[in-house]
């Protein structure tokens, strides 16, 4: 069956595409999954990684400029709700040519102009680790083996400068309805942040809470894609020209 929309997957700060790895299996195959790698990680672990959100969502949506030919829908988590915004406000611009995206869905992050300012990029190595390991089931245990640490930390320090320096207190409105997930015991997260993202888009907004923690994610991977996948269905988008 031929795809006729593509969704674009983001991930957390200090995370990678394999979080999306079962995902594929579980929509429909008229929805074609792609997982943006990062820099500094995986199959790009010799690069360096990408520390502003100018540069990183500037690299993403030259990436994506030939992914266009089907309409896009963005997911992003945590740092990845903030970089899928930006990819699709570069997207939005007329300048960028080719159809907008269809639909954002975001994922475990307040809106940017609701944010508190944080700065663990700064912190010393055991109060960054803390500060991730608290978020939630997901994010501490490779902390914990010596030689993963090792490796591990650069990556999450740089994502960390990324999205702590990223400063949006005026952010501008996107024309695409956005969708916003949040786990109802996720520590870093409050539910006004998340409903203010209704406040950046012209377009139909709704609030969906799982249980779990900042990563209910992983264990609610059934649940959500099969969300994603009605919502998506639902979608009056058709292959652009």
């Amino acid at each position: 069956m031929a795809p006729r929309v593509r969704l674009v997957c983001f991930p957390h700060a200090g995370g990678n595409a394999r979080l999306f790895h079962g995902w594929a299996s579980r929509l429909p195959a008229d929805v074609e999954l792609l997982a943006v790698r990062y820099p500094g990680r995986q199959e790009r672990m010799d690069e360096p990684c990408v520390e502003t959100m100018d540069d990183m969502a500037g690299r993403i949506s030259e990436a994506l400029a030939p992914e266009r030919d089907l309409p896009l829908v963005l997911f992003g988590h945590s740092m990845g709700a903030a970089i899928a915004y930006e990819v699709a406000l570069r997207l939005e611009d007329p300048a960028a040519g080719g159809p907008e995206p269809a639909l954002l869905l975001l994922s475990g992050r307040v809106a940017p102009h609701r944010t508190r300012a944080t700065a663990l990029h700064r912190a010393a190595d055991d109060v960054l680790v803390a500060g991730v390991t608290r978020l939630g089931t997901l994010g501490g245990d490779a902390y914990a083996v010596p030689e993963l640490r090792e490796l591990l930390l650069p990556v999450l320090r740089a994502d960390y400068r990324l999205i702590e320096t990223y400063d949006r207190q005026r952010p501008p409105v996107l024309r695409a309805p956005i969708v916003a997930y949040v786990g109802d015991r996720d520590p870093g997260v409050t539910r006004p942040g998340v409903e203010a993202w209704s406040e950046l888009t012209e377009g139909d907004f709704t609030v969906r809470s799982f249980p779990g923690d900042h990563f209910y994610l992983a264990p609610r991977e059934a649940e959500l894609t099969a969300d994603i996948a009605e919502r998506l269905a639902r979608l009056p988008v058709a292959r652009p020209a």
